[in-house]
């Protein structure tokens, strides 16, 4: 069910303190953690801590939810000292998705080309 903490997800495992992270930021309804698989010099990952499965469905199911998502990741960037940044949701294993938990990276620190990958 919709923002319902899944057995079988590793953001919801890390949501619930069974699984560790750096934790960057943490609010009522979101956390930041550094991802473990870096792809630029600053890689934080935000996440609502209600579990959705993609950045779609947290669109449709919460949209309060997905301003705060967005909301933190201005702060992680201000935080992280980064005057420019990309947010970037993959939604769908065509996308990249391989944790089905709504994510937003913010990569920074380097130049990023475009288009991505």
């Amino acid at each position: 069910m919709a923002g319902e903490p899944q057995d079988d997800c590793l953001f919801c495992k890390i949501v619930a303190g069974s699984v560790p992270a750096t934790l960057v930021r943490e609010t009522e309804t979101t956390i930041a953690f550094r991802d473990i698989n870096p792809q630029a010099p600053t890689h934080v990952l935000v996440i609502p801590k209600a579990h959705h499965r993609d950045a779609a469905a947290l669109a449709a199911e919460a949209p309060e939810l997905a301003a705060d998502v967005l909301r933190e990741t201005q702060a992680v960037a201000d935080q992280e000292k980064l005057d420019s940044y990309r947010i970037v949701f993959n939604t769908g294993s065509g996308a990249g998705q391989t944790v089905w938990h709504a994510h937003a990276h913010v990569l920074g620190g380097r130049g990023l080309n475009w288009p991505p990958g």
